[in-house]
């Protein structure tokens, strides 16, 4: 069956829902396919059913169709970066895309295969690009490296309209800096799945991680 179009107007209130699932996006970089569905279990347990898997690995592409059958959690794909990667997530079941920046192939691509997409932009004209097109909802990257809270907070003066997901460099430490700005609908961070853990499969670890994310304030 052929996916629905649709419009950046969908993308963005599709992404605005997935954002306020709860104040962190777990940004997941599965190297073992056996990790996928315990982690994903552990993650939703703790408060963050929106998971991000990037497609960095061989084994994405499958971690995102196992991890798709977990209940209670809304699996996407991150590392977008051609239409072809856009078309295998969609066929391994992501129900959303992330991608580092945005070029109109790649908008184009999720708009005909109905793949609600969180573009990312570093600056203000790459902001009001995107927000000309109808993205309301944004990913701001890499987030550190591009000014930190600081940054966001500069560009909601005079572009106060576009909710972001900040990611890149974000962790316990600092989260709470970002989530306290209005233009921030949520963040995207590793920490909650640390590499260490999963290969111990310390999912009590994850889940625990997990939690205290979810209990951040916004």
């Amino acid at each position: 069956m052929t996916p629905a179009a649709i419009t950046p107007h969908d993308h963005s209130q599709r992404a605005r829902e997935i954002c306020l699932m709860a104040p962190v996006i777990p940004v997941l970089v599965i190297e073992t396919l056996a990790h996928a569905v315990p982690l994903a279990r552990a993650l939703v347990a703790g408060g963050l059913p929106a998971l991000e898997v990037t497609l960095r690995t061989p084994a994405a592409l499958d971690a995102i169709r196992a991890m798709a059958e977990v209940p209670g959690g809304v699996v996407g794909a991150g590392t977008l970066l051609t239409p072809a990667d856009v078309r295998a997530a969609r066929a391994a079941g992501a129900q959303f895309g992330v991608c580092p920046g945005a070029t109109e192939r790649l908008i184009a691509a999720c708009e005909e295969e109905g793949l609600p997409l969180l573009p990312g932009a570093a600056t203000a004209t790459e902001v009001m690009a995107l927000l000309e097109r109808g993205f309301t909802v944004q990913k701001f990257f890499p987030a550190e490296a591009s000014g930190g809270a600081a940054a966001l907070k500069a560009i909601a003066a005079p572009i106060p309209q576009v909710g972001f997901c900040p990611t890149g460099g974000i962790s316990l430490g600092n989260a709470a800096d970002y989530l306290a700005l209005a233009n921030v609908l949520c963040v995207g961070g590793s920490w909650v799945a640390p590499k260490a853990a999963m290969e111990a499969g310390d999912w009590a670890r994850v889940e625990a991680l997990a939690r205290e994310a979810a209990a951040l304030p916004r």
